[in-house]
């Protein structure tokens, strides 16, 4: 066979990583049509290579064996605190020719010692979710399987199904309806509810518990804009009153700053927020609100609604597939020096 050969990143690599991409993404959307279609085309594929590889700090590695590019992986830093000393790949900053997924190990076997080096231990890579095949298939299965003998392990999930043409009707005595300004302090305690439930395990999320109080003071300053609709649901409390127990906001996936390049999806709705109190789940107020987002995506005209999760979140890890979400991208992720 012929030797492979690593070296650095550089301009010239941004259209043969486009052409690599572009038959990535071309696999992908045979198992997921409602991705974006432009990406199949190569000069659409190479202009998200630039743009991964225009990035502050980036910095990456080529494979190339008998004259031919065979992968590429291109990362950068994202400023914030949250991720610690970082580095991130993302949808278009890693690919390689079709049965070529072990060729992964050896580029990040060369691009890991520059980030290592300079610090960035917290390393995060966002690839296609497997489920093609198995590692045999040669396909995302097989990529994924190489990142995880990197000791990568599952992080987050990104998701996408079809809207509803309407929204079923709650199991009684739940109500779901939009919200009203009324229900602001409710809204601010929701809010909490999630990065809380993520602070314990199995997430232990390192992010900041907001307090309620902060909560409710965004909500009644951000209530009401009309990008962000905003639905609640409630039983009734002990003394029989309504009580407002959940919450869900639908809005579109362009408002998103955690979907960008491919896993940006065309005409996409976003279920972008839903929480349930700890003392009402089992209600069936989570998949009502949504249902009801689905079936706001619809009504809206979009084509389809992603949705996002922590892996390690038993909830929602459960809940939305359930309601019919499809696994499209994975967020890989190691902390190096363990």
């Amino acid at each position: 066979m012929t030797t492979l050969r690593l070296r650095a990143f550089t301009d010239d690599d941004v259209d043969p990583a486009g052409r690599l991409l572009a038959l990535r993404h071309a696999a992908h959307r045979r198992r997921e049509p409602l991705l974006d279609p432009r990406f199949e085309d190569p000069a659409a594929a190479a202009a998200a290579v630039r743009a991964a590889w225009c990035r502050d700090g980036a910095s990456g590695a080529v494979a190339v064996r008998g004259g031919e590019t065979v992968g590429y992986l291109v990362g950068a830093p994202k400023a914030d605190p949250v991720w610690g000393d970082n580095v991130w790949v993302d949808s278009a900053g890693h690919a390689v020719a079709p049965g070529a997924s072990e060729v992964a190990r050896d580029l990040y076997g060369y691009a890991a010692q520059r980030w290592a080096d300079e610090g960035r231990t917290a390393h995060y890579v966002l690839l296609p979710a497997g489920g093609d095949g198995g590692p045999a298939a040669g396909g995302a299965d097989a990529l994924v399987d190489a990142w995880f003998r990197l000791a990568f392990g599952l992080q987050h999930v990104h998701a996408v199904r079809e809207p509803l043409p309407a929204a079923p009707a709650p199991r009684p005595p739940l109500v779901v309806r939009p919200a009203e300004r009324a229900d602001v302090p409710a809204l601010g305690e929701i809010d909490v509810a999630l990065p809380a439930h993520q602070a314990r395990s199995p997430v232990l999320s390192g992010a900041a518990v907001p307090t309620v109080e902060e909560q409710t003071t965004d909500w009644e300053d951000t209530f009401g804009d009309p990008r962000f609709p905003t639905w609640v649901a409630q039983v009734p409390g002990p003394d029989g009153a309504p009580q407002v127990v959940g919450a869900a906001v639908g809005c579109a996936l362009t408002q998103s700053r955690t979907h960008e390049g491919l896993a940006l999806l065309p005409d996409a709705g976003f279920l972008g927020f839903a929480a349930v109190l700890p003392g009402a789940r089992g209600l069936g107020a989570g998949r009502a609100l949504g249902e009801q987002v689905l079936a706001w995506s619809g009504e809206a005209g979009y084509a389809c609604c992603v949705t996002d999760w922590r892996a390690t979140n038993l909830l929602s890890s459960r809940a939305w597939p359930r309601l019919g979400f499809r696994d499209t991208f994975w967020r890989l992720h190691r902390t190096v020096g363990h």
